[in-house]
C-alpha cells in the first residue's frame, strides 16, 4: 500500500509519448510545478515523451510549467478555457504556426466535463456554448423551453496534481486555493501522481480532513519547498 516514490523525476517515468494528461492548479495556485520539470528534463534527455494532449485551465503562462512543455515541442494538443492568459507567448507562438490544436471548453463546462469522468457519468447537458461555434456538431435538446448542449466526460491516462499533505497510502489535503481542479483530476485519471509539501504516515491526517481518499491516488513524491509559478514568472525563469 505505500505509494511513495523517492523523486519527481522517478514519479513521471511510466507516462509514454501521446499520453493524455491533466495537470491540476488554477493559473500557478495548486499547479504541480516540479512534476511538469521533471517531464520536461525527461523529455530533454530522452526525447519522449512527445505528443501529449494536455488538459488545465490555461497554456501556462512565461517560460515554466505547461508554457515550458509547450516551448519544448511535447505537447500536440490543449484542452483548456483560456489559453490566451497575460503571458502565453509560447502557446500563442505555436498555435499561429499550426503546430498545436486546441479544444477551447468553458470554465464551468470543463469542470464538470471531468467531474462527470471521475463520477462515470459518461454525458450531461449544459446551456454554456449554446448557439456558439463551440457548441457545432453536439447533440442539443430542450428542456423546460430552454436549449442545452450535451457534453461528454472528459478522462486522461494521467493527472499530475500538488497536494499540501499526504501519507504514503495516498491521501491527500489541499492548502486553500489549491484545491481547485486537482480533486476532480485525481479521480477522473486512469493514473493518478501526486507531489505533496508534507509527506507522513497513515493516520497523520484527521479523516475528516482528507479530501482526495489515496484509492484514487497511485504515487505520491514529497517535494518539501514547491516553487510557484507566478513568482518564477515575475523573475523571468525560463525552465
Amino acid at each position: 500500500m505505500d505509494k511513495t516514490v523517492p523523486s519527481v523525476a522517478n514519479a513521471v517515468t511510466q507516462i509514454p509519448d501521446g499520453a493524455t494528461i491533466m495537470i491540476g492548479g488554477f493559473g500557478g495556485s495548486g499547479a504541480p510545478v516540479e512534476l511538469i520539470h521533471a517531464l520536461i528534463d525527461r523529455y530533454r534527455t530522452t526525447g519522449s515523451p512527445s505528443g501529449l494532449t494536455v488538459i488545465n485551465n490555461n497554456a501556462g503562462n512565461g517560460g515554466i510549467g505547461i508554457a515550458a512543455m509547450i516551448k519544448a515541442g511535447m505537447v500536440a494538443k490543449m484542452i483548456c478555457s483560456f489559453p490566451r492568459s497575460s503571458n502565453a507567448e509560447a502557446f500563442n507562438e505555436k498555435y499561429l504556426a499550426g503546430e498545436i490544436a486546441l479544444e477551447l471548453v468553458p470554465q464551468g463546462t470543463l469542470a464538470e466535463r471531468i467531474r462527470a469522468a471521475g463520477a462515470g457519468i459518461p454525458a450531461f447537458y449544459t446551456p454554456s456554448s449554446y448557439g456558439t461555434e463551440l457548441a457545432e456538431g453536439k447533440p442539443t435538446e430542450e428542456f423546460d423551453g430552454k436549449m442545452y448542449v450535451r457534453e461528454r466526460w472528459l478522462k486522461a491516462d494521467f493527472a499530475l496534481i500538488k497536494g499540501q499533505m499526504g501519507d504514503t497510502v495516498g491521501n491527500l489535503t489541499y492548502r486553500m486555493a489549491g484545491r481547485n481542479f486537482n480533486p476532480l483530476m485525481a479521480m477522473a485519471a486512469d493514473v493518478t501522481i501526486a507531489q505533496v509539501s508534507e509527506l507522513g504516515r497513515p493516520g497523520c491526517i484527521d479523516p475528516q480532513q482528507v479530501i482526495t481518499p489515496g484509492i484514487f491516488v497511485d504515487a505520491v513524491v514529497e517535494v518539501a519547498d514547491p516553487q510557484q509559478e507566478e513568482v518564477l514568472v515575475r523573475a523571468g525563469v525560463v525552465h
